[in-house]
């Protein structure tokens, strides 16, 4: 596949016509819906319904356009980090989930980017299972997880922090008074959980049994919709420590008793060949980790 011809298609698929994505494009509209026909018949299938005013998109169409964002994206990143080989420079991208523990990533790359202004860092929020699979297609270089998590398939580094798990709970809520709760606390009560799956097995070691044998009534990727949820309602949030700001924000976050906390980990593909960027700020975030842990 042209990768010319890709981006054609995604800006088709963007401005909803043929006539507008000419114009986008400085293409003739017969060139254009050429090109768009040859690849469909390259592919062997229809990306594009044709409708009156716009047109929409197949399902494969989506598939397509998804996955060509991510192709052209991995495509720019490589193209700017060759470019830059003969300085630091380039593209860092990480991602990660909510956690404090990312301050300690913070400290090293706003180093690097005083001390390099060609170095850009491109940051990507989601739970442990998206940051997997974008580090796993390329389109990150290093993620940020939170354990429990399955590593075997990357290298990693231990952060020298840990998060604390609790709850967090609207501040009428008869559980924003205590100093700690127990799973006899959480027994009838509504729960979110977190939908990573490995966090809620841990979850469910904690409580003694499973979470089937709770009320939970619903899950979150990233915590800071939920807790508004939990703000408006009576039910709470299994969750992390310092996620949320609670100062006067009718929230309180209230440790796990016996307490659970998590280790942090920056994992990235094995045998990962990393830009001159990327390559720099993981030697000096293995220095910082090491100075810390002595």
């Amino acid at each position: 596949m042209d990768l010319r011809v890709l981006n054609y298609f995604l800006t088709v698929a963007q401005e909803k016509t043929i006539s507008k994505a000419a114009e986008v494009l400085h293409l003739s509209q017969p060139t254009l819906s050429k090109q768009l026909k040859d690849l469909e018949e390259e592919l062997g299938v229809q990306l594009f319904i044709r409708g009156n005013r716009e047109i929409s998109l197949t399902e494969d169409g989506v598939y397509l356009q998804n996955r060509g964002k991510e192709i052209l994206a991995l495509v720019d990143t490589t193209t700017a980090n060759l470019k830059k080989n003969e300085v630091i420079g380039g593209d860092i991208l990480i991602g990660g989930g909510e956690s404090q523990a990312f301050q300690v990533l913070a400290t090293v790359l706003n180093d690097l980017m005083k001390t390099y202004p060609d170095i850009n860092v491109h940051l990507y929020s989601g739970n442990a299972d998206d940051v997997k699979n974008k580090i796993d297609k390329g389109l990150l270089d290093f993620g940020l997880v939170i354990d429990p998590v399955e590593k075997q398939k990357y290298e990693y580094i231990s952060l020298p922090v840990s998060d604390c798990w609790g709850i967090l709970v609207n501040n009428h809520h008869e559980l924003a008074k205590k100093t700690a709760v127990t799973p006899q606390d959480l027994k009838n009560q509504a729960l979110l959980i977190s939908s990573q799956t490995l966090v809620n097995n841990q979850l469910s070691d904690w409580l003694g049994e499973s979470l089937s044998n709770f009320h939970v009534v619903g899950s979150y990727n990233l915590l800071y919709n939920a807790s508004l949820l939990v703000k408006e309602g009576t039910s709470l949030a299994f969750c992390i420590d310092g996620i949320i700001n609670t100062n006067n924000s009718g929230l309180t976050f209230v440790p796990l008793s016996p307490a659970l906390t998590s280790k942090i980990r920056l994992i990235w593909k094995k045998k990962q060949i990393f830009s001159n960027a990327a390559s720099l700020f993981l030697k000096q975030l293995i220095q910082l980790t090491e100075g810390q842990s002595r």
